[in-house]
């Protein structure tokens, strides 16, 4: 009888053993699972970091170039005022056009050609294309239809 007791004790913990590292089992694969999101999860966010901080390095240097570009506009402005208050104190100081230009000009009003003579038209004449007589077409008269069916 004993025998058979440890035959039944045997088979008892034998399926007990089975049903415990079956659950173990699978709580073990679920952990690992969970596990490997987490490091799935970490290595995207410092990938995520990593690219932030490059965009924010990138937007600092696009910036410090905007205001060293401000800053060049800002100094040529400056000596362009300068310039302008200089030329409305000294009227010749800054001529309009340079000084080759102002020869190139000079040497062809000196070579001009005289201009054709135009003949004057009496201003009391109509032109050509209007008639000498007047329409009625704006009287008061009724006028005669020509395409009537009658």
């Amino acid at each position: 009888m004993e025998l058979i007791f440890l035959l039944v004790g045997v088979a008892i913990g034998a399926v007990g053993g089975f049903l415990v590292s079956k659950k173990l089992s699978a709580s073990e694969q679920d952990y690992q699972r969970l596990e490997q999101e987490v490091n799935e999860s970490k290595t995207s966010l410092a990938n995520y970091q990593q690219e932030v901080a490059s965009h924010l390095n990138n937007s600092a240097q696009l910036l410090a170039q905007m205001n060293d570009t401000c800053k060049s506009a800002m100094q040529q402005m400056a000596e362009s005022t300068t310039l302008l208050n200089k030329a409305t104190l000294e009227p010749n100081a800054m001529p309009f056009f340079s000084p080759e230009t102002e020869a190139q000009l000079l040497a062809t009003t000196e070579v001009k050609k005289p201009a054709k003579l135009r003949k004057e038209q009496a201003l009391t004449e109509a032109p050509r294309d209007y008639s000498n007589e007047a329409s009625g077409l704006f009287n008061d008269k009724k006028q005669v239809v020509t395409n009537s069916a009658s």
